[in-house]
């Protein structure tokens, strides 16, 4: 047979076009998929045999040589060079190589869930800021790592596009596109001719709001990727009309019953059955009649439907040894009395709205009925602060139906439902007289302008004194954006050493994030924001406080808000949150004590919030008759407020919400996934830990490695670096420019990185392309910066000992839904004998303390180059060992997927074999100094 048709076996050696390649899986006898020795994956090429001059044909992988040894530092460089480089890696979860994240145990039960399935249905229902993106993040790699899929789609709201976007290519080295109504046309412009964008571009990032066109919804179906990741799926039940249109969609994309689908929501269940059980109905059809079944039925429906669905709250987490990772949530709540021409001023205008209201309520129509969102909205607008009152004042509001059913339609009054917040941050017109006859209370608004006349306002200015001094770095979120930019211009006359921005749904969402990336840099910050923000941006690796300066009227919002500062990823161990409100204003004492309190009993009790009942007509006029409400007979003490004589029946929605309390308990009892043991899960990642190199690994390895390349990273602060590329050598320099590495950078190897600084993990492009210049300048340089031979002469041996470094390769055949794929795995390690007459070879329990040992003198070139040699040819003479070596990590190998199968009840079969010969990477003698 000719060689150029030789079926070699997915991890053999090769030579090609005069150097060594790897042979990767999906070769074939007529196309090689091929890795260069030493390369990375950047560098796979394909080539087809039939075309090249010079055949294809086995190579072997030339031993070290004893000419160009150096010093026990080179030898342990290339160590942790090529254990770095390792990304097809030969654990039992294949994606761990290619994430830039080191996963909480916890976090690897969805994964395990995953595995157990032939097609991933799975819904994600973690609580705030727990993790659900990683957990996603990993299960989409997993499948990628083992050929499963190819493409992959995220689809979420249109604020969340950017971050989803990042999260994966930071955290999975998955490079996607940004899929909008806005960046389409520029993408299909940049795509040849006849090819699909979904084709083109096999990682997507899909706004829902591009989606929902019938054109665009069409096209998306036909060509959908295997996997499917839904964000705030909740906002795909049905509902309103697009929601429907959202379902729909997804319906149809799980008609395919070999997509995969991975929906993601903190609040699965937001008190409407029939949209809930729509949710289930995408994981499998049977658990939509989960409502209606009998008492058997539910139960054996409920039992099966825990294999679909994990949702945990942090206290869930405790036993997974994780609970240490979440901050302490301290909570306050800060007052404020109107007091002076402010509480004259909220008297004068609540005056004209009931003057207002009875006028026009004594005409016909819906505009009588609308009055009261308009009076209701200025009224809030009032309570916010004096800059959003002038706006909602000066702001017509014309007075036909449609302008005024706008005003409820938009929701600006209130902060939508818990399944949809909106992000609209604009003050809601409230004039609708001529402004002349308003001129006086807009004047008063002006006039009341700065902590001085504004209570509320100095209320703040006290509390931030408290923080700042604490050393927290606060959020202040506000309602509206004229309040953002009235409080920013105060607290930079009161803070003036302080850096204080604000940012508002006035700045694109890139925008913002560049903002909140800025200000985050600063030793000092106070960041002031609009509910732009408590969505879609995390704040916890710049910010440690919340300050409620507008009460949210829903609580959901109330807990993204302090979401976006405590969650996964919080370096500090405590946040504050604080709750700002008017000690007599009669609309802040119904929110907080009907609605905010008792949310907060509930997430206290259950350990989760569960979203207030959607009961409008009840809460409008509960609304309305508190605004009606005079000062003068609110008692000082905000919990004294007794809301019995509004004339509104609430009780039924407290009957609601208890109701929902105990669904959300019964849920949480069978899906907090405790079947999963921490016993089960983290051996393996501990395991996985070690052959592929944590935090510490990483941290010595770029040290040793900038300092070796002359260029010693710089102290930053708290224990984190700088990196200074520019004294690097000039072909490292260019390829740390291509990764946008091209001025001093920050760098920090512990997650989360101290504030300013880049968390540099195993595979960060610094990471990858310092291992790539070392391991070639090893195979390539006369006098290498790191070894393949060292002697080192130390008082920590007492007889000659030889370590040799080795890489294996192991063709891993895996057999899933009746197909089988081959798979290649790496792994670095490492043989040590004591003695030559006499040899012991020793067990790997013993390596890491003869790796680390401390050189005691110096060894001429001559006898160096003579004790290399003689491990050499030692280790030739007994090359059975290392045959031996590579059959009984196989069998290693093939125990570790086995185990881990049988305790995610993984579908499927595998088998194992070492490609031999096994490559010497290195050899180093040990010599005992006897003076």
């Amino acid at each position: 047979m000719n060689d150029a048709f030789i079926d070699f076996a997915a991890g053999a050696l090769i030579k090609a076009r005069g150097r060594e390649w790897v042979v990767l899986p999906q070769s074939e006898k007529d196309l090689l998929r091929l890795r260069p020795l030493g390369g990375s994956e950047d560098d796979i090429v394909t080539l087809l045999p039939g075309l090249e001059l010079i055949p294809p044909h086995t190579a072997t992988f030339e031993w070290p040589n004893p000419q160009h040894a150096g010093t026990h530092d080179a030898a342990m460089l290339l160590r942790d060079a090529l254990q770095l480089k390792l990304r097809a890696g030969a654990g039992p979860f294949r994606s761990f190589g290619n994430i830039a994240v080191e996963p909480r145990a916890y976090q690897l039960v969805p994964l395990l869930m995953a595995l157990r399935l032939p097609t991933v249905r799975l819904l994600i229902a973690d609580d705030v800021g727990i993790g659900k993106t990683i957990e996603a993040g990993l299960i989409a790699r997993e499948l990628l790592d083992r050929g499963e899929i190819s493409r992959i789609a995220v689809l979420c709201p249109p604020h969340l596009v950017e971050q989803w976007q990042q999260e994966l290519q930071t955290h999975f080295h998955i490079k996607a596109v940004a899929l909008t109504a806005s960046s389409v046309n520029r993408l299909e412009r940049e795509i040849p001719h006849g090819v699909s964008l979904f084709d083109h571009h096999p990682f997507v990032v899909v706004s829902l709001d591009y989606i929902k066109s019938e054109r665009h919804r069409e096209h998306f179906l036909a060509i959908a990727p295997e996997c499917i990741i839904v964000d705030e799926a909740h906002t795909c039940a049905t509902g309103g009309q697009g929601k429907q249109l959202r379902f729909e969609l997804l319906q149809r994309l799980v008609v395919d019953e070999s997509r995969h689908l991975l929906m993601l929501t903190a609040t699965p269940h937001s008190g409407d059955d029939t949209a809930f059980h729509n949710l289930l109905s995408l994981l499998k059809p049977e658990f939509s009649t989960l409502q209606g079944a009998g008492v058997g039925v539910r139960k054996e429906l409920r039992e099966d439907l825990a294999r679909y669905f994990v949702q945990r709250r942090r206290k869930d987490i405790e036993e997974w040894q994780d609970d240490s990772i979440f901050p302490r949530r301290m909570t306050k709540e800060v007052t404020y009395v109107l007091t002076g021409r402010w509480g004259r001023f909220f008297d004068e205008v609540q005056e004209y709205c009931i003057e207002l209201a009875d006028r026009t309520e004594k005409s016909s129509g819906q505009a009588a009925r609308m009055i009261w969102y308009a009076t209701l909205a200025l009224l809030r607008c009032v309570a916010s602060s004096p800059a959003a009152a002038e706006k909602a004042l000066t702001t017509r509001l014309a007075g036909t139906i449609e302008d005024m059913e706008s005003l409820a339609d938009e929701e600006r009054l209130y902060d939508g439902h818990a399944d949809d917040l909106m992000t609209n941050d604009l003050e809601p017109a409230a004039q609708i007289e001529d402004v002349s006859r308003l001129q006086g209370l807009i004047d008063e608004a002006r006039g009341l302008a700065g902590s001085e006349g504004d209570p509320k306002l100095a209320a703040l200015i006290q509390h931030l004194k408290e923080l700042l001094k604490a050393g927290f770095r606060p959020v202040v979120f506000c309602r509206y954006i004229a309040t953002a930019h009235y409080v920013t211009h105060h607290l930079k006359r009161h803070f003036k050493d302080f850096t204080i921005d604000a940012v508002t749904g006035e700045f694109t969402p890139e925008e913002r994030e560049a903002r909140v990336f800025e200000l985050g840099e600063a030793d000092r910050p106070v960041l002031v924001a609009t509910d732009c923000l408590s969505e879609g941006v995390n704040l916890q690796h710049q910010f440690t406080a919340v300050v409620h300066y507008d009460l949210a009227w829903n609580p959901t919002r109330h807990e993204q808000r302090e979401g976006r500062v405590d969650r996964f990823g919080q370096k500090e161990p405590e946040v504050r949150c604080t709750m700002l409100y008017g000690q007599d204003n009669p609309v802040d004492g119904f929110i907080l004590n009907v609605i905010l309190k008792k949310a907060e009993a509930i997430r206290k009790e259950l350990g989760v919030l569960v979203p207030m009942p959607e009961d409008e007509q009840r809460i409008n006029q509960a609304l309305i008759k508190a605004a009606l409400l005079k000062r003068n007979r609110i008692k000082t003490d905000q919990m004294a407020f007794d809301f019995g004589d509004l004339g509104v029946d609430l009780k039924p929605i407290e009957s609601q919400w208890h109701d929902a309390l105990e669904r959300a308990r019964a849920n949480r009892t069978v899906f907090a996934q405790r079947r999963l043991k921490p016993e089960e899960v983290l051996p393996e990642w501990r395991k996985q830990l070690t052959v592929l190199g944590g935090e510490q690994d990483v941290e010595r390895f770029v040290r040793n490695a900038s300092s070796r390349l002359n260029s010693p990273l710089e102290t930053y602060k708290r224990k984190a670096y700088r990196l200074l590329p520019q004294h690097l050598p000039t072909a490292l320099r260019e390829r740390l420019e291509h990764e946008k590495i091209d001025k001093p950078v920050a760098i920090d190897f512990h997650y989360p990185p101290v504030t300013g600084a880049q968390f540099v993990h195993r595979s960060h492009p610094l990471v990858s392309l310092l291992a790539d210049t070392l391991l070639e300048s090893a195979l390539t340089d006369d006098r290498p910066l790191a070894a393949r031979a060292a002697v080192t002469v130390t008082t920590e041996v007492d007889v000659v000992t030889c370590i040799y470094l080795l890489r294996l390769r192991h063709q891993l055949s895996y057999v899933r839904r009746g197909e089988t794929r081959h798979l290649m795995a790496e792994e670095t390690a490492a043989l040590a004998v004591r003695g030559r007459t006499n040899p012991e070879w020793l067990d790997e329990g013993n390596l890491q303390a003869l790796l680390n040992v401390t050189p005691s003198a110096n060894l001429s070139p001559e006898l160096t180059e003579r004790e290399i040699q003689a491990a050499i040819d030692f280790l030739k003479a007994n090359n059975n060992q290392l045959d031996i070596m590579a059959s009984s990590r196989a069998e290693a190998l093939l125990a570790d997927h086995r185990r881990v199968r049988e305790a995610s009840r993984d579908l499927g079969s595998y088998t194992v074999r070492p490609c031999l010969p096994v490559d010497v990477m290195g050899v180093y003698v040990l010599l005992p100094d006897t003076l």
